[in-house]
């Protein structure tokens, strides 16, 4: 199932889609629409896809509406560095021994079809398109059955300034800018995605292709990753990973000074069976 947030009337409500069309969460499992949202639902997904079975609902008639983070506000954002091997040559660097781990704060959560601030002047934006994970079951020292933590698999923009970035040893201020975590338009849950190792990823700038590449080019796999932060890290219900990004961006180009990101561009990044992330930049 695909599950989005959208803003309705300056409301957010969970929505399933089916057949193109949407179905309120709470209207399926009759409560009120405050109190249904990611990732409280991840135990009553049978119960949902049941409802819908059924066939007794109606799908809602929304004449506008917008989309939220498909994520919601989860307590932990935590991103992976330098992951796929084709990024790490790209950036000359090192493969890393171990996963390399960050993290965004929630005022980077952004939606589909956003549009996203670049803040003051001469900044080095650049785009990196991603597999998400949202983690559905607490998980703690995961050795196996890395399935059943999993509630789903979200296309995220792990967008950085470069040179803040690296003004200093630490990556945080370059990557948590106000809106630099785009995300979305939907979360599909783990069970309709076979194999998270082999979804194709693309990532494109105003219609010219910057990045295309596979999941199954990641140094550390999602279980890998699941099972490495839970040994260090409880992971708890809506908490989420975003697991780094293949070559193609700006920083890894040699006449980088002609593609940072600017006011007007668009940018696309699609994977696989999840769909397709848009935002604008202004």
């Amino acid at each position: 199932m695909k599950f989005s947030r959208l803003i309705v009337d300056g409301k957010i409500i969970l929505v399933v889609e089916e057949n193109g069309e949407f179905v309120s969460v709470a209207d399926l499992l009759s409560e009120d629409r405050k109190s249904v949202d990611l990732p409280n639902v991840f135990e009553r997904v049978t119960q949902i896809r049941e409802e819908l079975k059924k066939g007794n609902h109606s799908h809602l008639d929304l004449k506008k509406f917008s989309y939220a983070p498909a994520v919601g506000k989860p307590g932990k954002i935590i991103c992976v560095g330098l992951n796929y091997r084709s990024h790490v040559e790209e950036t000359e660097r090192k493969i890393p021994e171990h996963p390399v781990l960050f993290s965004k704060y929630s005022d980077a959560l952004a939606g589909h079809l956003d549009y996203i601030n670049i803040p003051g002047k001469g900044l080095k934006v650049d785009y990196e398109g991603e597999l998400g994970v949202m983690i559905g079951k607490t998980a703690r020292d995961v050795e196996t059955d890395f399935n059943k933590y999993i509630f789903g698999y979200f296309i995220g923009n792990d967008i950085s300034s470069r040179e803040l970035q690296y003004r200093t040893s630490q990556y945080l201020l370059g990557k948590s800018l106000s809106g630099f975590y785009p995300n979305g338009p939907s979360i599909v849950t783990s069970d309709e995605v076979q194999d998270p190792q082999k979804l194709w990823i693309k990532t494109v700038v105003n219609g010219e292709v910057r990045q295309d590449s596979n999941t199954n080019n990641m140094i550390f796999s999602v279980e890998r990753l699941v099972s490495y932060i839970s040994h260090y890290l409880t992971l708890y219900p809506g908490d989420i990973i975003s697991t780094g990004t293949p070559d193609g961006v700006v920083l890894g180009m040699k006449d980088k000074d002609s593609y940072w990101l600017k006011a007007g561009d668009t940018v696309e990044v699609s994977i696989e069976g999840l769909g397709t992330l848009k935002n604008t930049f202004k």
